[in-house]
């Protein structure tokens, strides 16, 4: 990915979530050796995201992205991902 495609990302992100590109790198920086099949882990980062973007996850919503993550069924594009997140 060039570095303009990198700003871009970046700049749609912030947009969207009020998450400022630092943040981004903070978390991924936090999550590069952690366990994606470990619930509680999974737990905390979702809420930990949820916080940062200032937007509050139902709990059969956060149960649901727990659930699809830890079983490794995550949907990768992002046309999936955002219909799975609006539901």
């Amino acid at each position: 990915m060039g570095k303009q495609s990198e700003n871009n990302l970046f700049n749609q992100i912030e947009d969207h979530t009020n998450i400022s590109s630092d943040e981004v790198f903070k978390v991924a920086d936090s999550v590069k050796n952690a366990n994606f099949s470990d619930e509680k882990t999974v737990r905390q980062l979702i809420r930990r995201l949820s916080k940062m973007a200032n937007r509050p996850l139902p709990k059969t919503k956060e149960d649901e992205i727990v659930e699809m993550i830890t079983n490794q069924n995550i949907p990768m594009d992002m046309n999936s991902l955002q219909q799975m997140l609006k539901k």
